[in-house]
């Protein structure tokens, strides 16, 4: 990882925001699943700081600078950022959070008076935007404004990627399992039930799982720039109609196609043709219904529909509907995990021919070339979920490494290797950990690795009440770990699209405080990857994706549904850094069990391959 030398950028921004009057500009963490999103790695963030990892805020004042991230990013960003940045490495102890950090610089000093603090705002959230505002001024900050023309787009000038323009398409009846028509139907029974003029739509994979099209603007996410707006009577999508073909514009009949820029001047003239808060606008009008827009829409959208005297911000309806696969959805999900994980068994397999036997030297970046060709070989396959992380020895130990070409290091069989990778099939999306050692393991990392599998295996088995969040079940995976006095800094689930987003809201398993909100429901989908990791060491972690259905228990209190996991990941764990004195009588009972599955719905992949079938059969033997 190189670190950028960011000295002349933040030089011309900083004389940029003289120009505009702001005393600090803050470069938010995009969402690649917004609207606004322009392109892949929180580029803005990544150009102005050198930082490329998936999460993390910028804050620039006139004389600082300082990047703020979770502890997935702390190895990475401590190695990307240069001289000019102050890491806040968020979450530990006595660690200013980004908006502490800037109230703080934007405070008066003794000769000083408060600050004026900007942001682009179609980079941060309606609600960020409002706390922040309070807090600035609280602490005697003059204010927070929105600067509309991005700031760091004027640094970037004609360097800066431009959008792609790649087609929409549409996602055939036999993998989307609903008609986008019924969707538009279920959502108008929710504005009926809340009483809302309309919900206007910002998400991306919101779009495309709403209208079952699919597209390639942002890089691993099946995504196309686009808003739309449904109320109980129109139904409008705002794209550029050149990434509508004619499939596409037939699909979508009795939908109004608006130019993509249009969406902030039309909601604006909507919300004027609403009768006035306080009365009507004539005699027949009926009381006013506000606009709902999620909780992740931007600051700017919610300006153009005049903030919150219009609006409701409210979890997106859409995407409670996306989370919770159908039938036909959670069918793709079992078999394109089959498939996958059948190309996963095939590259280890290789791998370790090509290291033991053959004594080949291949670097990080080979290894995840020779994976995706081998998974694109597979029916249904689209491309990749994520960037592979293929990562060897010391590596391993940064959570969300990315090899770069020329510039990664060589894998080593004496060392860990952790490689997470993923693909978008047609019929789902896939996301697997797997940690292997191709030589001698060490005490410490078979101990670890055996620990991370108990966590595993606990979160897998759990069964729990109906209304149970993900935030309840987060230490089932950590509890093995702590008792050794050991953990890990990163979520241990995360929700899975159906070819969509691999990270997909609103559940997730882990501490933070959003999945306590949100109780997990039959159909799902969901990561179970706990993980160990030591610095300049290696790094351990295993990832299935799971589906939350509902079991049959001996009881039920509480006259309410028990729920439980069906695993699809199918991709044998790692035996030479299983300590199995460590596991229980249940614990290898599971494993095998596992193993059994894994051979049974994999071996017809491997009939004429006789390298991967031993390699599988070796792997999955019964303790």
């Amino acid at each position: 990882m190189e670190t950028v030398d960011t000295t002349e950028r933040l030089r011309q921004l900083r004389g940029l925001m003289k120009q505009q009057k702001v005393d600090i500009y803050i470069v938010p963490s995009e969402d690649a699943h917004s609207s606004e999103y322009i392109a892949p790695t929180d580029a803005r963030r990544a150009f102005i700081s050198g930082f490329t990892g998936s999460a993390g805020t910028a804050v620039i004042t006139q004389e600082k600078a300082a990047l703020a991230t979770d502890g997935r990013y702390f190895n990475q960003a401590s190695k990307q950022l240069n001289s000019n940045w102050e890491l806040l490495k968020q979450g530990l102890q006595d660690v200013p959070t980004w908006q502490e950090w800037t109230v703080d610089q934007a405070a008066p000093g003794d000769d000083t008076p408060g600050s004026t603090v900007g942001v682009d705002p179609t980079t941060i959230t309606a609600p960020e935007g409002r706390k922040l505002s309070e807090k600035i001024k609280k602490k005697g900050g003059k204010e927070l404004v929105a600067v509309s023309d991005n700031m760091v787009d004027w640094v970037w000038g004609k360097q800066k990627p431009a959008r792609p323009n790649e087609p929409a398409k549409v996602l055939g009846l036999e993998y989307a399992g609903k008609k986008y028509q019924e969707k538009v139907e279920e959502l108008r029974k929710e504005l009926d039930k809340k009483k809302a003029a309309g919900f206007v739509v910002s998400m991306l994979d919101e779009i495309a799982w709403l209208f079952n099209l699919r597209g390639s603007d942002i890089p691993y996410n099946p995504v196309f720039f686009s808003y739309a707006v449904v109320t109980p009577t129109t139904v409008t999508l705002y794209i550029d109609e050149s990434k509508l073909k004619e499939e596409a514009k037939a699909h979508l009949e009795g939908v109004t196609i608006r130019p993509y820029h249009d969406i902030f001047s039309d909601i604006a003239a909507l919300v004027k043709e609403q009768p006035v808060s306080n009365g009507t606008r004539d005699a027949s009008s009926k009381p006013k219904r506000k606009y709902l827009i999620a909780t992740k829409a931007s600051w700017a959208l919610s300006q153009a529909l005049g903030g919150e005297e219009n609006v409701d911000e409210v979890r997106s309806l859409i995407g409670d509907a996306k989370a919770v696969k159908n039938s036909t959805e959670l069918e793709g999900m079992r078999q394109c995990h089959i498939r996958d994980g059948a190309a996963l068994i095939e590259y280890f397999a290789w791998l370790e021919d090509q290291l033991i036997t053959q004594k080949t030297t291949l670097d990080e970046v080979q290894g995840a070339d020779k994976l995706e060709s081998i998974r694109s070989k597979h029916d249904h396959f689209v491309g990749l979920s994520f960037d592979t992380i293929s990562s060897t020895g010391a590596n391993a130990a940064v959570i969300h490494y990315s090899p770069e070409r020329g510039n990664c290091s060589t894998i080593d069989p004496k060392q860990i290797y952790l490689c997470d990778s993923g693909a978008q099939y047609l019929d789902g999306t896939t996301d697997t950990t797997r940690t292997l050692h191709f030589g001698e393991p060490t005490e410490m990392e078979r101990e670890s690795y055996t620990l991370v599998l108990k966590g595993h295996i606990a979160l897998d088995l759990a069964v729990f009440p109906k209304g149970t969040s993900g935030f309840a079940l987060d230490t089932l995976a950590r509890q093995h770990l702590w008792a050794h006095g050991l953990e890990y800094r990163h979520g241990t689930g995360h929700g899975v699209g159906s070819y969509l987003n691999v990270h997909e809201g609103p559940i997730g398993i882990g501490t933070r405080i959003q999945y306590s909100e949100v109780p997990l429901s039959v159909g799902n989908v969901i990561s179970n990857e706990p993980g160990y990791y030591e610095d300049g060491k290696f790094g351990i972690r295993i990832e299935n994706i799971v589906m939350v259905k509902e079991v049959e228990t001996k009881y039920k209190f509480g006259e309410k549904p028990y729920l439980g996991f069906e695993h699809v990941t199918m991709v044998p764990m790692c035996r030479k850094l299983i300590d199995v004195g460590m596991l229980s009588s249940v614990e290898r009972e599971w494993l095998n069990a596992y193993h059994k599955e894994v051979l049974e719905k994999t071996k017809k992949f491997f009939e004429r391959d006789e390298r991967s079938r031993v390699w599988v059969e070796r792997e999955c033997a019964a303790y």
